[in-house]
């Protein structure tokens, strides 16, 4: 109980990935991996969203979709805890917001640059809290903080190298999500942690979403 009263959201968010994935395993016993279930659940395959945008929604439902057991793992995993963390850093409004706009921004990237891959995770997201954490800890005068910084940043090289070397590991959408969280990150640190002003914070957030628009409307019009 206690943790769901200090981070509430983050446990809504594992419980609602857990639910989605069980329902999967459930209903399409042995053929959960295959595109068409991912894509039933709210995967996105960015060449059919291109031909229809009336179904932008996908560009946020595949945070919640998992393709099989170990990616469903190792993100929950993740969250759970980098969640915690982040949720107490930036309250649970700007938690929620960082989570699923980085997430978007991701899979923006991978309609623009990857839209015949089926892409779906938690991954965009988690990627983008990292990244915000990193950025946030940089503008910090918490020592505490910037060593958590340096740290995440070392984690993220790592987790990039290791995706160009795995298959079947959109590297796109990992990336999409470490600008969001960039531009988040400045946008909402928290007022007590960073040396940044209000200006500079209000215009990372409208940056954010001229860089979504933008590449939205490229990727449509493509």
């Amino acid at each position: 109980m206690s943790t769901f009263k200090k981070s509430p959201i983050t446990l809504l968010l594992v419980l609602c990935i857990s639910l989605i994935f069980c329902c999967m395993q459930l209903l399409y016993p042995g053929e959960a991996e295959n595109a068409s279930v991912i894509y039933h659940f709210g995967g996105l395959i960015g060449s059919i969203l291109k031909e229809n945008f009336s179904d932008f929604w996908r560009l946020l439902t595949p945070i919640f979709v998992h393709i099989g057991w170990e990616h469903f793992i190792f993100n929950t995993i993740t969250l759970f805890f980098l969640g915690q963390l982040s949720e107490e850093l930036y309250g649970h409004i700007k938690f929620l917001i960082l989570f699923f706009l980085s997430g978007i921004m991701g899979n923006v990237f991978v309609l623009l640059l990857t839209p015949d891959v089926i892409v779906a995770g938690a991954s965009t997201s988690i990627f983008g809290l990292f990244a915000a954490i990193v950025i946030t800890g940089y503008f910090s005068n918490n020592p505490n903080l910037k060593n958590l910084s340096n740290s995440y940043r070392t984690l993220i090289i790592i987790n990039l190298i290791f995706n160009i070397m795995t298959p079947n590991v959109s590297l796109v959408g990992h990336l999409g999500g470490l600008l969001g969280g960039v531009v988040l990150g400045m946008g909402l640190s928290p007022k007590d942690e960073t040396t940044l002003s209000t200006f500079v914070k209000t215009i990372s957030i409208i940056f954010y979403f001229i860089i979504l628009i933008s590449l939205i409307l490229l990727a449509i019009n493509q």
